[in-house]
């Protein structure tokens, strides 16, 4: 989508949400309080994505390295994680946004998964954003996960080893029948994709700024789709 100002629009735009426990620490704060602070970010610019012409965004909110944080600031996010799915669940409404949450959702409390249930299925006729939320997501693992499920096709006879291709792959990944991020944005100044969306990046465009993800803005997400104006896309999708 190319906008009146003549600044084209990425499809898909893919965010890790980093800093949020640097940025309360700089202010004093306990590291949930950043977490919060960075929840009512991802709603602003779901809202303000949309508006500018974006179709799909995905955010990385808890990745299967998390758990290894402390036990309390875990419980504090998860805490965090299914107030955050009521209140999605009206904004989605509101903006008629579709959400679906990728990643192993085995590894989440009943509670929660019956939530996102609740969420994936209110929404999934809604015709504004389409959101994905990474939780309990790790690139690797998402690709042993779909390689497992096409062995156990072949197996079953579904499919046979010649079936096998890079299309199959790509729609057994959590990510199936959503087109590829034309845009990673990364906030805190790191500059690493920290096992997100392995297979899903090979032709996006980087843009990372030192702004934590609490202190992102709408400004700051119109200069990473001017930067990526500013590429030549050689490769893959133009």
């Amino acid at each position: 989508m190319t906008r009146a100002d003549g600044l084209k629009m990425p499809n898909h735009v893919a965010i890790i949400l980093d800093g949020n426990g640097r940025w309360a620490k700089s202010k004093g704060m306990p590291r949930n309080y950043g977490h919060v602070q960075g929840a009512k970010t991802v709603e602003v610019i779901c809202e303000e994505a949309y508006k500018m012409g974006i179709q799909y965004l995905t955010v990385y909110a808890f990745s299967t390295e998390n758990w290894n944080r402390p036990k309390e600031e875990v419980d504090a996010l998860m805490k965090l994680l299914r107030n955050y799915m009521k209140t999605c669940l009206t904004t989605a409404k509101k903006n008629r946004m579709c959400v679906r949450v990728i990643g192993d959702k085995t590894g989440l409390d009943e509670d929660i998964r019956n939530r996102i249930a609740e969420l994936e299925e209110a929404t999934k006729d809604n015709d504004g954003l389409h959101f994905q939320i990474a939780l309990n997501y790790g690139g690797r693992d998402e690709i042993v996960r779909a390689v497992r499920k096409i062995v156990s096709e072949v197996r079953e006879g579904s499919i046979s080893e010649e079936d096998i291709t890079q299309q199959l792959l790509s729609d057994h990944l959590d990510t199936g029948g959503l087109p590829e991020p034309d845009l990673l944005i990364r906030t805190c100044n790191e500059q690493r994709i920290s096992n997100f969306l392995l297979w899903q990046l090979a032709y996006t465009e980087f843009y990372f700024t030192p702004l934590a993800w609490p202190d992102f803005t709408k400004e700051e997400l119109v200069k990473a789709v001017e930067a990526y104006n500013h590429r030549e896309r050689r490769y893959g999708r133009i």
